[in-house]
């Protein structure tokens, strides 16, 4: 490439989920496309997603499945490629996969299938990828800019990206700029904030951002029995700011992960408490004062074993009824029962904060999309310059919501780019 007169029609920043499928889309279109990759390697967060496996889709995709302050952004994109579309691309390329709870797709070998159907596509297409690309700068292409042996009607450039590759300089032009540098959450896979920076620049507004899909923390006497049943599952109901979930929880050394956590930290802000409920098929209070009735003599322990697991009974026995641990039913009064049932039922919780984006699978907020195109993804003040993926005010819930996000918008703006 030559550092001031290379020309392509379409430069994507970015070779995540989102700027791949662009490519791919616009490739088939017939337009020279280039993506230029910050990292080393190309689409880290798919290769790392759903254990390595990479939870691609959901069968169910509804715009409900997403937070944005514009709650209809996402449905254009949504219904123009589907989850169908992208299965049938699953499909086409003989990729094993399976339905896992929730209408979860998960590839059943490994996420690097997802990755190569991508790569192959875009080798199809002839699309350049160049990793470890270090963006300097991106500006509007004036009619000054150009030197006198280029015709700016011929390819009607538009933007000039500056980066460095291989310790090298390059100056390059093209008519459409598309911007799938992902987010904030996990750096250690290439996530930044240059998209932001990116937008503003062009007087996009942003969003309020914060860590998303992101385990708890806590600093009070919390952190201790988390850190005694470190590793161990139950599934819960937990419940904030009216958003509620079911799924299991999962106690770490740190606080609390798990799908259920990551959900609800979508609706968490900090001061705010999360209810968790661990017999979320029970009415607990009255169910032990049924127990009560059919089998006095047992002890509560006895009783909560077939629902909750022994090393959580056993804390929350030290934590709630320590005095009475060895008390048959017939000795708590229904007060204490009903008490110690409305606890199993509503056990709030004060989180000190979340692991942040260390942890986080998302970034909640991003690129106001008022000032974007649903139909194409486009700046609606800047012609040819594209916003897609996770930077923009659009979050996906846990179980390949965010990846079908990626599809779609990609896919969205590869089409007009």
């Amino acid at each position: 490439m030559s550092p001031l007169s290379s020309y392509f029609d379409v430069i994507i920043l970015g070779a995540g989920a989102a700027g791949l499928m662009c490519a791919i889309t616009a490739a088939k279109l017939g337009r020279k496309v280039l993506i230029l990759e910050r990292s080393n390697k190309v689409g880290k967060k798919i290769l790392m997603s759903g254990g390595g496996k990479c939870n691609f889709t959901n069968q169910f995709v509804e715009a409900d499945n997403f937070i944005s302050q514009n709650k209809h952004f996402s449905k254009a994109a949504l219904k123009r490629y589907t989850q169908w579309d992208f299965i049938e691309m699953v499909e086409r390329h003989n990729i094993n996969y399976e339905q896992r709870k929730h209408n979860q797709l998960f590839c059943l070998d490994s996420a690097k299938d997802i990755l190569n159907i991508l790569l192959e596509e875009c080798s199809q297409g002839d699309v350049i990828i160049k990793t470890d690309c270090e963006i300097e700068k991106v500006s509007s292409l004036k009619l000054e800019d150009l030197s006198s042996n280029e015709n700016p009607d011929e390819n009607n450039q538009r933007y000039n990206v500056q980066f460095s590759h291989d310790e090298s300089p390059y100056k390059l032009s093209c008519q459409s700029l598309v911007v799938a540098t992902g987010a904030l959450s996990i750096p250690s896979l290439g996530g930044s904030g240059m998209g932001y920076d990116i937008a503003e620049q062009f007087g996009l507004n942003i969003i309020s951002r914060q860590a998303g899909l992101v385990p708890f923390m806590f600093s009070d006497d919390m952190k201790p029995f988390c850190e005694s049943l470190s590793g161990l599952s139950v599934e819960v109901t937990a419940s904030c700011n009216k958003q509620s979930f079911t799924e299991s929880m999962l106690f770490t050394h740190r606080g609390l992960s798990g799908p259920v956590i990551l959900q609800i930290s979508n609706y968490w802000q900090p001061g705010d408490t999360v209810h968790i409920n661990l017999l979320p098929n029970r009415d607990a209070a009255n169910w032990l004062l049924k127990m009560k009735k059919e089998h006095p003599k047992n002890q509560l322990n006895t009783i909560l074993t077939p629902q909750l697991p022994k090393p959580l009974i056993r804390e929350l026995q030290l934590r709630l009824w320590p005095e009475s641990s060895q008390l048959s039913l017939a000795d708590y009064t229904d007060k204490q029962l009903i008490a110690i049932g409305s606890m199993l039922n509503h056990w709030v919780l004060k989180p000190s904060t979340t692991e942040g984006y260390r942890k986080a699978e998302v970034t909640l907020g991003g690129i106001d999309t008022d000032g974007i195109s649903s139909k194409t993804m486009e700046v609606n003040q800047h012609p040819g310059l594209y916003f897609i993926g996770e930077v923009l005010d659009v979050t996906g819930h846990l179980g390949g919501y965010n990846f079908q996000w990626a599809w779609s918008s990609g896919y969205s703006a590869g089409l007009f780019v």
